[in-house]
């Protein structure tokens, strides 16, 4: 372990650049949907809930991109760890990005882009939750194919940094589901609450 640690330097400003952007992403998106949740001002800017949430979706997709960006900086910025500079390290890599990637275009493929990028915070909501593949296979499977990603880069790149990075994206991840979960179970709630009211 000490030697895994001596491979990553904390303190380069690339590897604390990918650190603030992971962080910043699910913290970022919780904010500005909480908000248009309480008062609907996106969707009274944009002119309707469908634009506001394709704004705040668009956002976020240009977000990840700089986050996937710094991370492939911070990992190049740091020495590879010998031990998995070789071809069976690439190839496991390499497989587990693309079972990361199944699972988050199966997921977006389930919710579509409005249930992917919060729609239920801009009062679009989903008529039933979505059981089919991957949901039927784990919870969460767009935030944990997005941290597989991230896994099968930093192994086929053989980089101590990028395997340290991924765990800071798993945590982030872990923390933004905790608020997530119980919110987003409370606005079907109140959906089920206002239709057998009516």
């Amino acid at each position: 372990m000490a030697q895994f640690f001596g491979y990553v330097d904390v303190t380069n400003s690339d590897f604390i650049v990918a650190v603030l952007s992971i962080a910043f992403n699910p913290f970022f998106w919780n904010v500005v949907a909480r908000w248009e949740h309480k008062t609907r001002t996106l969707s009274r800017v944009f002119g309707s809930p469908h634009a506001a949430c394709y704004c705040l979706g668009t956002v976020i997709l240009i977000l990840n991109g700089v986050r996937s960006h710094c991370f492939t900086e911070a990992m190049k910025s740091q020495p590879k760890l010998e031990g998995l500079d070789c071809h069976w390290a690439y190839y496991l890599g390499l497989a587990i990005l693309a079972v990361g990637s199944l699972f988050v275009v199966s997921s977006f493929l389930a919710l579509g882009f409005i249930g992917t990028f919060l729609g239920d915070y801009f009062g679009i909501l989903m008529e039933a939750k979505v059981t089919s593949f991957p949901f039927s296979v784990l919870d969460n499977p767009m935030y944990w194919g997005s941290t597989t990603i991230y896994l099968g880069w930093s192994l086929m790149h053989a980089s101590p940094a990028g395997l340290l990075l991924t765990a800071v994206v798993a945590i982030s991840y872990t923390i933004a589901m905790l608020y997530e979960g119980p919110f987003t179970e409370e606005i079907y709630r109140q959906k089920q609450k206002g239709a057998k009211n009516k």
